[in-house]
């Protein structure tokens, strides 16, 4: 009797002539075009956009009731059952808020990128227009959040189902008591990313969101947004390689400094524009689509300088507690290195 049967000696040998390799990696574009028929995802906020996910408003938006008006927040919303807010004095009309979000994916299309709408809504989940807040886009596919409140819980599904359908490899879905929305995350440079830690954001969140990127060598910064304040991107956005429009008064002094050594320049919200004008997207480097007219000031400094802007209405979606940033969540951008 040999000291291996002749079945264990061909197995072993066969596996052993077709061995498993680990290089080259998940996110190379030659294993990305192989496996996953296209390059996908981001590795940072300003490059080439080439497709985005958007969700035109439908018949979720039924559940809000006019009715229902809470006169100490001078807004509407649900606080009993916690299924819906509307942040607005005035709850827009459904085919306004169609309206302006059909002008903002033309405005898209027109600058070359793809749109793709969610295959569906979850029931009653008025909030799934801002589409930022359910994936992330980061090297080599997408991170599916888990959105904090009940109001938000359940936009996850169709996302994944979408995603699915596109193709785009899912790298990470934010589980267990993780809780970690879009609108919090900024690229940097294709090195660094930023989140934004707030009552949408904790740390197992961050955590698992950081776990996906150090795989990928990339640093990630933790900024403490102050109060009940949601999301980075009303304080923060990239506009080009170098260059981010901010609101200073939102962001810590360090985190500033770090803005500094990493040479990016800071425009900041001029005083006399709203401050949600940050709420934009740069569809490529130093070309970003903006809402009209809203930031006259602002808009004149980013122009001396040199920056593009769009001019899109979307200031009805805006009154639902959310702009154009907030509304598309980028799939693919082209690289910036």
């Amino acid at each position: 009797m040999g000291a291996v049967s002749e079945f264990e000696y061909r197995y072993n040998m066969t596996i052993k002539t077709f061995p498993s390799h680990a290089e080259p990696g998940f996110e190379s574009p030659e294993q990305q075009q192989e496996v996953w028929g296209r390059q996908w995802g981001c590795d940072n906020d300003v490059g080439q956009l080439r497709m985005v996910l958007m969700h035109r408003p439908g018949d979720e938006m039924n559940i809000l009731d006019p009715s229902k008006r809470l006169e100490h927040l001078g807004s509407y919303g649900d606080a009993e059952g916690q299924t819906w807010y509307w942040r607005g004095d005035r709850i827009t009309p459904l085919e306004v808020q169609q309206e302006q979000h059909d002008g903002l994916a033309d405005a898209l299309r027109k600058e070359g990128v793809e749109v793709v709408y969610l295959t569906r809504c979850a029931p009653g989940r008025h909030k799934s227009i801002y589409t930022r807040d359910s994936c992330i886009g980061v090297k080599g596919g997408a991170i599916v959040t888990r959105l904090g409140p009940i109001v938000r819980r359940g936009e996850e599904a169709p996302v994944t189902e979408t995603l699915a359908k596109v193709g785009m490899p899912i790298l990470r879905t934010i589980h267990g008591t993780g809780l970690m929305e879009g609108g919090s995350f900024v690229w940097l440079n294709p090195r660094t990313a930023v989140i934004g830690r707030s009552s949408r954001v904790n740390e197992e969140g961050t955590r698992q969101v950081e776990e996906v990127l150090n795989a990928q060598g990339v640093e990630l910064l933790r900024v403490d947004l102050t109060g009940y304040r949601l999301h980075i991107d009303g304080a923060l956005v990239m506009i080009d390689v170098d260059t981010a429009i901010i609101n200073p008064t939102q962001l810590p002094f360090w985190f500033l400094g770090k803005l500094q050594d990493l040479g990016i320049r800071t425009i900041e919200v001029h005083p006399d524009d709203p401050s949600g004008i940050v709420n934009c997207i740069a569809v490529k480097p130093g070309r970003v689509l903006m809402q009209a007219g809203a930031a006259p000031r602002t808009a004149e400094t980013l122009d001396k300088l040199g920056i593009e802007i769009v001019p899109v209405e979307y200031e009805r979606v805006y009154e639902g507690g959310g702009g154009i940033h907030c509304s598309t969540s980028p799939l693919i951008r082209d690289s910036i290195e």
